[in-house]
């Protein structure tokens, strides 16, 4: 039982902690107004300022990419091409349009030259191992490695990254605005190709480890295969929950807007209708 306490704790806290939000702030607010207007008024209206508020809200979060989010853009395995550990593989899973000619007899560093150079004759390019596009990468590829028993943690190095496609459309270009010629814009750029990264990965040579001393540093074995990770990314729904909150929240005010007014109109009409019997 005292486990089970524990477990459902959280979960507990946080259900009483939105429950006792609610009925104090939206509680306290009908409670004023139904003092002032009657009790279904005061409901309208509260409801109506209410989801008003989580349109707005959800307008900031949906501009600026925060508060309430989905899933944040990551690199996920191409399905049934996710490690591939030779050149043929490369031609077979449609990374490589042509199969590049590797001379007779050469060894594992020479083959993966002629690789990288194929690469970026198709329009790859080679990404900066300082930039943070090479260190996302490296790192779900590490993982997709791992978890595929290609390679143990420190059986590797990544040596490069080769990037292709991901461009947007349509965009804004430089110098179209008069005064915004620094950049293109592209705030309006909704359309995206797909965007693939090809991993290298080189096997370490592999070396004896002694209890008190520093480790020695890996070195790439040059005699092995060296193996790929092709990956694609995807965009995610970082936005997708406030998009639902704007869009919902709006059709509930704009809908209560609208019986609000109703009602002024019904209301005014039998005012004047009760007023011109009386005089009557």
């Amino acid at each position: 039982m005292n486990l089970l306490a524990i477990g459902w704790e959280p979960e507990l806290r946080g259900l009483l902690t939105v429950i006792i939000a609610v009925v104090i702030l939206v509680g306290s607010i009908y409670l004023i107004l139904m003092t002032n207007m009657g009790s279904r008024l005061g409901f309208l209206v509260t409801i109506a300022a209410l989801a008003g508020w989580m349109m707005l809200m959800g307008l900031t979060w949906w501009i600026y990419g925060i508060g309430l989010r989905g899933a944040d853009p990551s690199w996920q395995p191409v399905a049934g091409a996710s490690v591939l550990q030779d050149t043929e593989a490369l031609r077979s899973a449609g990374v490589l349009e042509e199969l590049p000619d590797v001379p007779v007899g050469a060894t594992p560093a020479q083959e993966a030259e002629v690789v990288s150079n194929e690469l970026v004759s198709e329009g790859f390019i080679v990404l900066d191992p300082a930039s943070p596009a090479f260190g996302q990468a490296s790192a779900e590829a590490s993982v997709l490695l791992e978890e595929a028993g290609a390679f143990a943690a420190g059986e590797y190095t990544i040596v490069d990254i080769f990037d292709i496609g991901g461009a947007r459309s349509p965009m804004i270009e430089a110098g179209a605005i008069p005064g915004l010629d620094n950049d293109s814009l592209d705030f309006l750029a909704f359309r995206h190709e797909p965007h693939y990264v090809l991993v290298e990965a080189a096997p370490n040579v592999q070396v004896r480890t002694e209890d008190g001393r520093a480790p020695v540093s890996p070195t790439i074995d040059e005699t092995q295969q060296r193996q790929y990770v092709y990956m694609v990314r995807d965009l995610g729904t970082r936005r997708q929950p406030a998009v639902v909150l704007t869009i919902g929240g709006g059709a509930i005010f704009f809908a209560l807007c609208y019986l609000l007014h109703r009602r002024d109109r019904h209301l005014a009409e039998n005012l004047a209708n009760a007023k011109a019997v009386a005089t009557a």
